[in-house]
């Protein structure tokens, strides 16, 4: 049995990702349209070892289409996510738009699939921010067992999570340094090449930025209510891989060795946790791959029951892609996808 998919924004990083991991996991796809804006109308995308014509996103029909997963931004997705819904397309959207909508669940397959429930309501589902995708699925094992009362976390993201345009100016301005040339910021508020910008988003009223917000709200529709969460989100000049340095406070007395077993056999996790020089994954070492590495693993001496650790992720794949994927097999899995 296969679905008829629809990709929206398919030429971008996330869309392009998209496509490329329905095609390596097998996805059961039985038709396949890449949607991007006019402007791009008519170009082409790989699939798999095919290439897709681009179409217009203004000019498409989904009647008939099973599941849209869309990361065209969130004003397009306001605009069309709900007119794809109303068609009887599932969507599955990656943009901020639909996710703090009390009636649209906001779901991370290994966290908390049983949010699923109730998506007929609106017919769309919410991909999480990329930085919140990875600390809840560290988190979800630890939560379980301990309770988890207090996050503080660090973030240090890559220019990927800003797009494509992003991602060129970090190498336009690398090369810039190296040539003795300059280039004025265009995608950041300062220089990013060998630089550190602790801003991602605008700022809010209370100083926090809306990266920041957007991790303390998410952790608490999806993983509980009651955990609370400080945030600092710093863009840093990698291209793909967010790492976060998490300090966690629990309800529960809580062991190293325990939280370690934990870890090892949660799903979606993959501990490298060697007390050694080089004992920990890396943002480098992560891309292309599916799992939220956790590595460097300690008691914080400061707080009762309290733990640290380090966690990255590729924000491209687990962080986007991978996770509204996995919300459509969850789907057809729990037979909640109707054919």
């Amino acid at each position: 049995m296969g679905y008829k998919v629809a990709v929206v924004g398919a030429t971008g990083a996330v869309g392009r990702e998209m496509l490329k991991t329905l095609a390596e996991r097998k996805f059961p796809v039985a038709d396949i349209a890449a949607l991007a804006s006019g402007r791009s109308a008519g170009s082409e995308v790989s699939f798999g070892d095919r290439t897709l014509r681009v179409q217009s996103l203004e000019k498409f029909d989904f009647s008939g289409w099973d599941i849209g997963l869309f990361s065209p931004g969130a004003a397009v997705s306001a605009e069309h996510a709900p007119r794809a819904a109303a068609s009887g397309c599932v969507v599955i959207d990656n943009t901020s738009h639909f996710r703090m909508e009390p009636d649209v669940p906001l779901v991370v397959p290994e966290v908390n699939p049983h949010h699923l429930k109730n998506f007929r309501k609106r017919n769309i589902i919410a991909n999480p921010n990329c930085s919140t995708i990875q600390m809840v699925v560290a988190l979800k094992p630890l939560h379980d067992r301990f309770r988890v009362r207090r996050v503080v976390v660090s973030t240090y993201q890559s220019v990927s999570g800003a797009g494509k345009e992003a991602m060129d100016e970090l190498y336009a301005h690398t090369r810039a340094v190296f040539v003795a040339d300059s280039s004025k910021p265009e995608q950041f508020t300062k220089e990013i090449a060998f630089n550190c910008i602790p801003q991602i988003d605008r700022f809010m009223e209370d100083g926090a930025t809306k990266e920041e917000w957007k991790m303390v709200v998410e952790t608490r529709k999806i993983l509980d209510p009651d955990i609370q969460v400080f945030a600092t989100c710093v863009r840093v000049p990698v291209f793909i891989g967010h790492g976060e340095a998490l300090d966690v406070e629990f309800d529960n007395p809580v062991s190293v060795n325990e939280a370690r077993a934990l870890l090892a056999r949660a799903p979606g996790v993959e501990l490298y946790d060697k007390r050694e020089d080089g004992g920990y994954t890396t943002q480098l070492e992560c891309q292309g791959e599916d799992a939220v590495f956790v590595s460097r693993l300690r008691r914080d001496p400061t707080r009762p029951n309290s733990l640290g650790f380090w966690c990255v992720a590729d924000n491209l794949r687990k962080g986007a892609a991978l996770n509204a994927v996995q919300i459509a097999e969850t789907l057809i899995a729990e037979g909640l996808l109707a054919k």
